[in-house]
């Protein structure tokens, strides 16, 4: 049934441009519902966003802890359809939908890491890379990680590059990572992620021994670049997103990488418990155990 496939992926494709013309208020509201519904419906991810509520929060109730999950859903059913803009949108819709205040000159072309956590609000790359034509910024790229659909994972990242950025696939591919660094080009990595166990470590995330990529302290080490903490989250009042690039980490990198990213979850975990309905928990972000613990799912 290829062909079946093949008109659904285009349909889907076609809805995704039909929802950029929705008026900005509709498309949000739209998103909440679509996320209500999602809460409401058993599922595999449904029960991976429990645990891993619980797990993280332990001190709250299971009352506070199924809020907590409906108020993720409707965020991030808000945020999935708002991919519309952020995929297929103009620069001027997605200047008006999303407000970047920075704390470095990023027109400076420094080398320089944004670490961007797994919020609702992420695809930072698209979002810098709509904006730095008119604002003098140098390009973007970042790693992809593969999608299972080959239609899908094409168009995904000729949406994501259609500004000028760069996806680059996370496999095999450090010493182009290292080359864009040097050269002064923004590289946006979102290291709270279980990718497996190669080149990561076990180190704490909400008191959990949590497995994690270490890319950001290793490249941070080769090209000596600053390492900024990136969020991209939602704005109070449903009028956009606020992306904030705040100060260099002090004494970034060590001489250990394990402890750098110890303190890269350190401060991820700070921003998620400012504001966790909007984190990424749809993700088995404990997904490896260490020590042959059980899984959590």
């Amino acid at each position: 049934m290829s062909w079946l496939k093949s008109v659904l992926n285009h349909l889907l494709v076609g809805l995704l441009n039909a929802l950029t013309y929705l008026p900005y208020p509709a498309l949000v509201h739209l998103g909440y519902g679509l996320g209500w519904l999602a809460a409401h419906i058993p599922s595999e991810r449904q029960q991976v966003v429990k645990a891993n509520l619980q797990r993280c929060f332990p001190e709250l109730s299971s009352v506070a802890i199924a809020s907590l999950a409906i108020s993720h859903w409707r965020l991030l059913g808000r945020s999935l359809l708002e991919r519309s803009i952020i995929w297929r949108g103009s620069v001027k819709q997605l200047s008006k939908m999303i407000e970047v205040r920075t704390a470095v000159d990023l027109a400076d072309r420094k080398p320089r890491i944004l670490v961007n956590p797994h919020f609702v609000g992420i695809e930072g790359s698209i979002i810098i890379s709509a904006l730095a034509t008119e604002r003098n910024w140098p390009r973007t790229s970042g790693f992809f990680q593969r999608m299972k659909t080959p239609f899908f994972n094409q168009k995904i990242i000729t949406w994501r590059n259609r500004f000028g950025g760069n996806s680059i696939e996370r496999e095999g591919n450090m010493i182009q990572l290292i080359r864009e660094i040097r050269d002064g080009n923004f590289v946006i990595i979102a290291p709270d992620i279980d990718l497996g166990l190669k080149d990561s470590a076990f180190v704490p995330f909400f008191g959990i021994l949590t497995n994690t990529i270490t890319a950001v302290s290793r490249l941070a080490q080769v090209t000596k670049a600053e390492v900024c903490i990136m969020s991209t989250t939602l704005k109070a009042d449903e009028s956009g997103y606020l992306c904030e690039i705040r100060e260099p980490l002090v004494d970034f990198p060590s001489a250990d990488i394990n402890a750098d990213t110890a303190f890269l979850n350190q401060q991820i975990e700070i921003l998620v418990r400012e504001r966790p309905a909007e984190y990424y928990w749809v993700h088995k972000r404990f997904k490896n155990r260490p020590n042959g613990e059980s899984s959590f799912y």
